[in-house]
């Protein structure tokens, strides 16, 4: 399982905004919504990019939550 929500940067500014995120694929899609737009990331390797209105952003993703059943 993943949080909901994840720091998107923009790599021009390199301003961080926190945002909702769906449609999770680890390590190849993912989709982040800010503010009612929808920004199509892809994984590279080491963070997701994705493009909206000719500028880039990045992040590292949702983090992943550990749920452990049975005995531990």
């Amino acid at each position: 399982m993943f949080e909901k929500t994840a720091i998107i940067t923009s790599t021009r500014t390199e301003q961080s905004v926190e945002a909702e995120v769906d449609n999770i694929r680890v390590n190849e899609s993912l989709d982040a919504f800010i503010a009612t737009n929808k920004i199509h990331m892809r994984w590279n390797g080491k963070i997701y990019v994705g493009n909206m209105h000719g500028m880039e952003f990045t992040t590292p993703g949702p983090k992943e939550i550990i749920i452990k059943k049975g005995r531990y």
